[in-house]
This record gives C-alpha cells, sequence and structure tokens, in this order.
C-alpha cells in the first residue's frame, strides 16, 4: 500500500536518531581512545560502555525502521 506521509516522517525521524547515534558513539570511540592513550582507563571505559548503549539503541531504532517499512507501526494521517 505503500507509507503515507506522517509515517514517512517517522521513518526519515527514525533514521535521524539512529545516525546521530552512530556519529556520537563513533566521536566517543575517539575520546575514550584519547582518555587510555592519556592513561585515564577507568573514563575510557566508561565512555566504551557508553558507546555500547548507543549502539544497541541504533539497533533497536533499525527494527523500528522496519516496522515502519512492513506497516506494523502505523502513523495516522493528522486531521485537517
Amino acid at each position: 500500500m505503500g507509507l503515507n506521509k506522517p509515517e514517512q516522517e517517522l521513518k526519515r525521524d527514525l533514521q535521524g536518531i539512529a545516525s546521530d547515534l552512530k556519529w556520537s558513539a563513533v566521536e566517543l570511540m575517539r575520546i575514550a581512545e584519547r582518555l587510555s592513550q592519556a592513561g585515564n582507563e577507568a573514563d575510557a571505559q566508561a565512555v566504551l560502555k557508553m558507546c555500547a548503549v548507543f549502539n544497541a539503541a541504533e539497533d533497536k531504532l533499525a527494527v523500528l525502521v522496519q516496522d515502519v517499512n512492513e506497516e506494523r507501526i502505523v502513523r495516522a494521517k493528522a486531521s485537517g
């Protein structure tokens, strides 16, 4: 049937958030590496844990995007 405009916007929003999480995790990995090189292993490990949380959230968003694509999640058209 195809996605309506609100569903397309939802899909785009979810993909955008996932992209932001991926970018943030990449930047945090760089920070963790610098922390580790500076001898601050405890903070480096804390930042790596944050990366793992971001990666898990990104995976969940990918599932939601697939659910929108397959119309298991439907956003109603705005009444006007």
